[in-house]
């Protein structure tokens, strides 16, 4: 032991003297807490057969003991609605399903973001009440096809980046570029889009926003408020740091669709190098954020 642990031990020693147990015990557990402890869940393509639905329920009551504020749902909650050849009875099973499984969690609230395999666009016209993101607006409870919320001094903001080219509307991009700046300085902000903004997945796999130059500078811009952008869609993990800002692809809940893995997959459920799951956030009252993200089995 060098002089500085001498010193280090001896003080702590004397602390413990001057101080007594009970003191000790108390500044050791007065540990910052996070205003906000968020479940993201994404891509759950949900579907009646691999035994989905009950693998899926399991995972909420397995997030349900993280004693989690609301949940966050990054899109692609239905296996799909978008192929060429999807019935209106399908899409119809598809979404009872998912009502049936987050039964469960109706004392949450659900902020969810639009996924394209949610979508019905083979719908027999347009003017059929089932066509469209707005269908998937009425199914998901959301209050529109982009929006955002504040939660305990935290600020929201969910994205529809189904559109040309994987990039938001202009009406939609204006009303973003307003909601960041009526926020008081230094709001913390989080932004949730089912596409990777920026990240290190779309390199692997393509799949990210085509407008992240605009959505980048713009963040940056307001770059006191925004501090994480979630994501989605190409079912794979990463963190990456951008301008301080943190982008989270956080996997997928169906890992491999619900299936055994793809032929280069790392493990059972796994698409490429990442297993099934979910991330856990905790927000904090300086905008710091942790996001966890969290295998879940078979």
């Amino acid at each position: 032991m060098n002089r500085r642990d001498i010193l280090k031990h001896t003080g702590l020693m004397a602390a413990g003297t001057l101080l007594g147990p009970a003191a000790i015990k108390a500044a050791t557990s007065n540990k910052r807490k996070p205003v906000l402890t968020v479940a993201h869940i994404t891509d759950v393509h949900i579907r009646q057969d691999e035994n989905a639905p009950e693998r899926f329920k399991k995972c909420l009551e397995e997030i349900k003991k993280k004693n989690v504020d609301f949940f966050l749902n990054g899109g692609d909650a239905i296996f799909d609605a978008s192929y060429d050849d999807v019935k209106r009875e399908r899409v119809t099973q598809l979404w009872s399903i998912w009502d049936d499984c987050i039964a469960s969690l109706k004392s949450y609230n659900i902020y969810s973001c639009i996924g394209n395999h949610d979508i019905w666009w083979k719908a027999p016209s347009q003017e059929d009440n089932m066509y469209g993101k707005d269908y998937v607006v009425k199914r998901l409870k959301i209050p529109h096809r982009y929006y955002s919320v504040t939660k305990n001094g935290w600020h929201f903001i969910i994205l529809d980046g189904n559109n040309k080219d994987v990039s938001l509307d202009e009406e939609q991009y204006q009303w973003l570029e307003q909601d960041l700046q009526q926020l008081a300085p230094g709001t913390p902000t989080l932004v949730m889009s089912h596409y990777p903004i920026l990240g290190v997945t779309p390199i692997l796999v393509g799949g990210g926003h085509k407008d992240h130059q605009r959505l980048k500078s713009l963040f940056y811009k307001h770059r006191d408020k925004v501090k994480v952008c979630l994501s989605g869609h190409n079912h794979l993990s990463d963190n990456a740091v951008y301008n301080g800002i943190r982008y989270c692809c956080n996997g997928a809940m169906s890992g491999f669709w619900w299936g055994k893995g793809d032929k280069d997959s790392a493990g059972t459920g796994y698409y490429l190098e990442t297993p099934p799951g979910y991330a856990i956030l905790k927000l904090y009252e300086n905008g710091e954020v942790e996001n966890e993200y969290i295998p879940h089995t078979y």
